[in-house]
């Protein structure tokens, strides 16, 4: 993990686990925490907006549904790379992926799970899931498939 970036690649055993714990979890009855308005959003193009990318891209659906359903289907080849939050130091790492919707929208994701409670009741936060600012480029994805 590099110093001033706190970010890092995981390897793709260990990617693969992971994708593993979070479909089990959004399986069985974890809650999602959407975060709908960001603070970093208020001087950003409404364009790259969780809110508006959810609304754009599911129109007609629970934006907890929807999510549910579209990180159930990351895989590793959608895996960009693993971050520190350093707003929260001891909270678990989160996860970046990419995924292109109608063939020609990239979007950001950002997630972590995380295990609250005395019972293990499990939270998946997803922290970004909007429209990308910069276009996906190929390095940007370690594991993908040419």
């Amino acid at each position: 993990m590099t110093d001033a970036t706190k970010t890092r690649i995981e390897s793709e055993t260990d990617v693969n686990t992971y994708l593993q714990n979070l479909k089990f979890a959004l399986s069985n009855g974890a809650k999602i925490n959407f975060q709908v308005k960001r603070l970093v959003d208020e001087n950003r193009d409404e364009k790259y907006t969780n809110q508006y990318t959810v609304d754009t891209l599911f129109p007609d659906e629970s934006p907890v549904d929807a999510l549910r359903r579209e990180l159930l289907t990351l895989a590793v080849e959608n895996y960009m790379r693993t971050v520190k939050d350093l707003r929260f130091p001891k909270r678990s790492e989160m996860r970046e992926f990419g995924k292109v919707y109608n063939g020609k929208d990239d979007v950001y994701i950002k997630v972590r799970v995380e295990l609250l409670g005395l019972y293990g009741n499990t939270t998946v936060f997803i922290m970004s899931f909007h429209f990308a600012e910069k276009p996906f480029s190929p390095k940007m994805f370690p594991y993908k498939k040419s």
